[in-house]
């Protein structure tokens, strides 16, 4: 599909499903951060591939979807962790629904422990889960979008990729090669019509989240709202960044009005990282 100005409709207003036709792959697909990725570019009338671990959850998504936003929808499932198997997924969704014209890379996760704890073992797995994952997946994706003239690619990095947090040393490492791959592939890519940028969110009201407050519970012995309190207050406005909100920063690097976007590292997260 070759780059062309945002359609109008017959007032002369500007389309509203101006992804209407464009092929879109998420990653992580199947919950928070990735699902509202999902709503927001079926919303803009993308068609779109969920890729996931749990089959169950994909499938309940895909059906909301076409439900309630009229878009056609699929899944394929795959491990993060097995890159042959990861970009073995990629090929079935663009054999599926056609030719990936946006990708969302959503995968990613972390764990908490000081340096000097933190093994070979949980350091490959940060590298191979948050970075491996991103590169195999646009590395998959990058030639049909040059034949096509015209592609989106939009990492989830973090906050994490721009600054340093305590006890997530591999994480930190992972989202800040996140940040530098988007770069690199943004300049290389540039005369190609496809983009690449990265969303950074800070700490958001989404599963990984739950999972740092529980961790700080059973290692300070403070409970859940004082955990969540204490996370909500690294965002200068005092709250945890809502999922919709990251999708809309991934919706609009995704339109074709964004085309002059491209190696940028979005922060979304009040204040936090200016």
């Amino acid at each position: 599909m070759t780059a062309t100005a945002p359609a109008q409709d017959r007032a002369g207003q500007r389309d509203p499903f101006p992804l209407r036709g464009r092929h879109a792959l998420v990653t992580g697909g199947s919950r928070g951060i990735g699902a509202a990725c999902a709503r927001a570019l079926a919303g803009a009338g993308a068609d779109v591939t969920l890729l996931g671990r749990t089959a169950a959850t994909l499938e309940a998504l895909k059906d909301e979807l076409e439900r309630d936003l009229g878009v056609r929808a699929a899944t394929v499932t795959a491990d993060a962790l097995d890159e042959a198997a990861l970009r073995e997924a990629v090929a079935r969704a663009a054999a599926g629904l056609g030719g990936i014209d946006i990708l969302v890379n959503n995968v990613g996760g972390t764990t908490s422990a000081p340096v000097e704890k933190v093994d070979a073992a949980v350091w490959h797995q940060a590298l191979a889960l948050n970075l491996t994952s991103t590169f195999a997946c646009a590395q998959a994706v990058v030639p049909a979008m040059k034949a096509a003239g015209w592609g989106r690619i939009v990492n989830i990095a973090s906050t994490a990729g721009l600054k340093g947090y305590a006890y997530v040393a591999p994480y930190c490492a992972a989202k800040h090669g996140v940040i530098g791959l988007t770069r690199a592939l943004a300049v290389e890519l540039a005369r190609t019509g496809i983009t690449v940028n990265a969303v950074c969110p800070g700490f958001a009201d989404t599963d990984m989240t739950r999972d740092t407050v529980d961790n700080i519970r059973a290692k300070t012995g403070r409970d859940a709202q004082a955990a969540r309190a204490e996370l909500a207050a690294l965002n200068p406005q005092g709250r945890l960044i809502d999922p919709g909100e990251v999708a809309a920063a991934v919706a609009y690097l995704c339109l074709p009005a964004a085309g002059s976007m491209t190696g940028q590292a979005l922060a979304v997260a009040g204040g936090e990282v200016m």
